[in-house]
């Protein structure tokens, strides 16, 4: 093979899938190069064929795709037209590919140590001994704890993190030239993810591996690339250094994909989301002319009439825009508009005066796992308990928003389904417009459930797919009598353009809509019974940017024109901090911190947190990576530590203190409360 050629050069690259209707070209002339040592970030929203790309270069189109034009170029030799051997040999060896899913790649039948030893044993001639120790070695240098134990045991047997750990180390086992990441951390918490890139970024430049990394999250994509494509429905409409496409970007798509995004160093109240008008189009389906055109808000007559060409702005920047150099500064001021509220005082309100909507007190939720044997074999059976959430306590005022953050696990989905009855209390008391509605919905009034409502993560759990948007919203509104019967039709379709649907939308059905789409009917129907608190369960995180950034301006316009309590659950801290007022932080079912969004947000005290916003990716190439990241993982919920439940994570435990006594509640000042061992003073230099 040519050492001197690229790792990877992809040319005109064309993938087509068969279908009833005929081929339909789900990629459409793709050209990039990846040289040794580099990492090029491909980004785009769904639907734009990110992943038929990646599966592309190792042949895993399944049956009905196929490359119908096009070079694909390993080292400089085609791979095009390669057999299946052929192929077989470069997989695992020299191509490996890191999947979005680490359960659907590991297999559930076969113990780590055997999957990670087939590669070597493939590949490399290997004796099993040599091969489980090589593994050893493997998952040692990505950091996992207990390496030994972790060889032993079945994938579900592992964390997420821990997961994806191992699909690294066995992606890394033979050193290879090209290392295909599609979404890896994706499914990740925010600490987990941060510790996977920064893995990633070491194992790369110990190797000096070509890499194609896959993401929608554009904030990774600025830390991890040197290069950035940009594609839109199939094709590549901007290629260049991900410091010209963060800081100078010219086509109009990807200027709209950085106006989507939050800023977790903005107020609330001092930035605006910008969402692209429209959905990307099918396949099948494609404009004429420049296939962004129907979206863009620099549209012009001549974009429906000639498709635009890739050209080069200057060497390593090309786009693919009809547009003309001179237009592309007055396009880049309109973009850099984004920013400049940026530079505001936050609006301040007047909070003296609003009621408590919602009070939570010291609420326990278990759930009983099976009985475990204790004393040997005729020994007693004792009953053990998830402690997802333990004495829980915290209130919201009226027309202000609550954000709970923390990992997975940490008990914020509990909480919130406990508050709306979902789940059952096991101790403590929640009060709502001061009545007690600690028992589960079936046992709750009919004004209670009225008056709280919830928009759930997965639409797709919640919409009836036999019925149509409208039928499921009129339901709402006959089972409250919120209005007149004869006053139902016209109150849905109120409702629909209230959440930016038009009428049209009463007679489709859940399946003729998209994700995000049938994210606004949950919301529509939510707000159906105009109730005076909405919990929102992560109702953002399975969206594209795009789609993000209109459910976020939804959810703020819904609350200031309603003046509705929300309490939003997720673990994007940048959409916390665009939508909250309060922010409570949540560790293994207990509050460790709480108060205003801005104090906590601009100076975190509180060990867990700094970490947490630490490890939030910044979308700019040139923000410096954060020191500060969590080691091991969290404990299990079954039986979690003693004293401090942080203590087993924290870089700045002080003792035996933390580990065996509780911490107790630190008054920071404007209600802002920590619950940590460490004094005032010492909690403020740590977070420095």
């Amino acid at each position: 093979m040519d050492q001197t050629a690229p790792v990877l050069s992809v040319n005109h690259l064309a993938v087509s899938y068969k279908t009833r209707k005929g081929d339909i070209d789900a990629v459409r002339d793709v050209t990039f190069t990846i040289n040794q040592g580099e990492n090029l970030g491909l980004v785009g929203e769904s639907g734009c064929g990110k992943s038929t790309v990646a599966f592309a270069m190792v042949n895993f189109l399944g049956p009905n795709g196929r490359v119908t034009k096009g070079d694909i170029l390993f080292k400089g030799q085609q791979l095009r037209g390669r057999s299946e051997e052929e192929l077989r040999l470069l997989r695992g060896a020299d191509i490996s590919m890191v999947y979005q899913e680490p359960m659907s790649a590991l297999n559930p039948s076969m113990q780590i140590q055997d999957q990670m030893a087939e590669s070597l044993i493939a590949h490399r001639g290997f004796s099993k001994n040599d091969a489980y120790a090589e593994s050893l070695e493997a998952l040692k240098k990505v950091y996992m704890p207990d390496a030994e134990g972790v060889l032993r045991r079945y994938s579900h047997q592992l964390s997420g993190g821990q997961q994806q750990r191992v699909l690294i180390a066995m992606a890394m086992l033979n050193n290879p030239a090209l290392l295909i990441m599609d979404e890896p951390t994706t499914a990740l918490d925010v600490t987990v993810e941060a510790a996977v890139l920064d893995l990633i970024a070491e194992l790369q430049k110990k190797y000096n591996t070509a890499a194609l990394y896959i993401s929608h999250n554009l904030g990774v994509v600025a830390r991890v690339s040197h290069k950035v494509a940009v594609m839109y429905a199939g094709e590549i409409v901007e290629l260049g250094t991900a410091d010209e496409i963060f800081h100078n970007p010219i086509h109009p798509y990807t200027m709209g994909l950085m106006r989507c995004l939050p800023d977790v160093d903005a107020p609330k109240g001092t930035r605006t989301l910008h969402p692209i008008p429209g959905r990307v189009p099918s396949p099948a389906n494609l404009p004429s002319g420049c296939i962004f055109a129907p979206r863009c808000e620099q549209f012009r007559s001549e974009c429906s009439l000639e498709h635009p060409a890739l050209v080069e702005l200057q060497p390593g920047h090309q786009v693919r825009c009809l547009r003309r150099p001179k237009d592309w500064e007055g396009v880049r001021q309109i973009w850099k508009m984004a920013d400049i509220l940026k530079n505001q005082a936050p609006t301040e309100r007047n909070e003296a005066v609003a009621e408590t909507v919602l009070n939570v007190s010291s609420a326990k939720v278990y759930y009983p796992v099976p009985f475990k044997t204790v004393g040997g074999l005729f020994g007693m059976e004792k009953r053990q308990y998830v402690h997802a959430s333990d004495d829980v306590s915290f209130s919201v005022k009226r027309g202000r928003t609550l954000g709970i953050v923390g990992e997975s696990g940490c008990g914020k989905s509990t909480i919130a389904k406990a508050i709306v009855g979902l789940e059952p209390i096991y101790q403590g008391q929640v009060e709502f417009l001061n009545v007690d509605i600690s028992k589960q919905i079936n046992k709750r009034g009919i004004d209670s459930i009225r008056e709280l409502q919830m928009v759930f993560q997965d639409p797709n759990g919640v919409l009836n797919p036999s019925y149509t948007v409208g039928d499921q919203i009129a339901f709402s509104l006959k089972r409250f009598h919120t209005v007149p019967a004869e006053q139902v039709r016209a109150e849905v379709e109120r409702l629909l353009r209230a959440v930016k649907l038009d009428d049209s939308y009463y007679n489709r059905l859940p399946r003729q809509l998209s994700g995000g789409e049938k994210q606004r009917v949950g919301i529509a129907r939510a707000i159906s019974t105009n109730p005076a608190m909405i919990v929102c369960d992560e109702p953002v995180s399975a969206l594209d940017v795009s789609v993000q950034a209109a459910v976020l301006n939804l959810l703020v316009e819904i609350q200031n024109t309603r003046n509705t309590t929300i309490i939003l659950i997720s673990h994007d801290l940048s959409s916390v901090r665009f939508f909250s007022d309060d922010v409570a932080v949540m560790y293994l079912g207990r509050i460790v911190e709480i108060g205003p969004c801005e104090t906590i947000y601009h100076s975190p005290n509180h060990p867990y947190t700094t970490a947490l916003l630490a490890a939030v990716p910044r979308p700019d190439p040139d923000a410096p990576p954060s020191r500060v990241r969590l080691g091991g993982r969290v404990p299990s919920a079954v039986n979690p530590p003693s004293g401090c439940r942080f203590h087993t994570r924290c870089p700045f435990k002080i003792g035996p203190i933390c580990e065996q006594q509780e911490p107790s509640k630190i008054d920071m000042g404007a209600g802002h409360f920590i619950y940590c061992h460490l004094s005032p003073e010492k909690l403020i230099n740590s977070a420095a």
